[in-house]
């Protein structure tokens, strides 16, 4: 364990770093902080730290930086959540309820984080599997093809075109528009194929066929993995960072592309839980120069899908940390209103 001076020297190396981008030596740190002590034992601090792999030497100056243990440390005991300040809460929400849809609220959430943290901002649409049935809409379109909307408790609305196998009428559609509703309105999705298996049945046996097609339909959406969607924006933040990586970001920069790559950066959306990632900690290889912080967001204090950033280790954690759970929490609140 080090010793509570260790950590404030720790503490104060990457402060200095992210602020200054330039390694850090003891002068400096008891110049700029009041640690209480002398440069000697600053430097003997230092010694310690480097020993057991929290900074490193990046060459033959005088100054330290942060490594990956040494970042992993200052996130989990020594760095606070930067709360933010009444000014930037309420233009956090005023920006976020202009929205008109949810891909109008997904497109805003991303440009205003990659605008507060000035790293790259991701974030993952709600997964239908983690949804609600608000609505299901039956609309004629011609004698024998209907379309089928379906709305979800996080605003996300799905549309299939079905052709029937034979006309249906009128009351025949408003009949299986309130029978369906009654039956999935309010209701999780993995519980809709046990709710409506036996729906057909009470139906007249020449609109057996048709409500058995919209039915298939109907489960065909709630399976199809299009919950898995991605926006992504502020990838020209990092050009800002060039030097924080080493030889080239190309690597990173391909990363982002993998939509894969990044689901499982963001983790698992049932975890609404801060997670942060640093250095090595990444599986994938390209981004082993960066760091990711995400968290989970949804409505009724159910995380259905993750959002966070992606920026080099040498990262403002306080603040990113506050933004990006900032940002959740009011987006959580406008899928609760919507």
């Amino acid at each position: 364990m080090l010793s509570e001076r260790r950590l404030q020297v720790l503490r104060a190396i990457v402060q200095d770093y992210v602020g200054t981008e330039e390694p850090v030596g003891s002068k400096a740190l008891t110049e700029r902080h009041n640690l209480g002590v002398s440069p000697a034992t600053v430097r003997n601090d230092m010694a310690a730290l480097e020993d057991e792999g929290y900074i490193a030497q990046p060459h033959t100056s005088a100054g330290r930086i942060p490594t990956d243990k040494g970042y992993r440390l200052f996130v989990d005991k020594l760095a606070g959540v930067k709360p933010m300040t009444a000014p930037e809460r309420r233009a956090i929400q005023n920006f976020l309820d202009g929205a008109v849809d949810l891909d109008d609220v997904v497109a805003r959430t991303v440009r205003l984080l990659a605008q507060l943290t000035r790293q790259v901002a991701v974030v993952q649409y709600p997964s239908l599997t983690r949804s609600t049935v608000r609505h299901v809409e039956l609309l004629s379109l011609a004698p024998a093809r209907l379309m089928l909307v379906l709305i979800t408790d996080t605003g996300r609305v799905e549309q299939r075109m079905v052709d029937c196998p034979a006309p249906f009428g009128e009351t025949s559609l408003a009949d299986l528009r309130a029978r369906l509703n009654s039956r999935v309105a309010g209701r999780r999705f993995s519980d809709v194929p046990r709710l409506v298996e036996d729906l057909a049945d009470a139906f007249e046996l020449e609109d057996r066929g048709t409500v058995t097609t919209v039915l298939s339909t109907l489960l065909e959406t709630l399976v199809e993995e299009n919950e898995e969607r991605l926006m992504i924006g502020g990838t020209a933040n990092l050009t800002r960072f060039g030097h924080d990586f080493p030889l080239t970001i190309r690597p990173v920069l391909e990363a982002l592309e993998e939509q894969v790559v990044l689901l499982k950066l963001l983790g698992e959306a049932g975890d609404s839980g801060m997670t942060v990632r640093i250095g090595h900690e990444n599986a994938y290889e390209g981004l082993n120069s960066t760091s990711v912080v995400s968290v989970g967001y949804g409505s009724g204090g159910e995380a259905v899908a993750k959002l966070g950033v992606v920026g080099p280790t040498r990262m403002d954690y306080p603040g990113t940390m506050g933004a990006v759970r900032a940002v959740a929490r009011y987006v959580g609140q406008i899928l609760a209103e919507s």
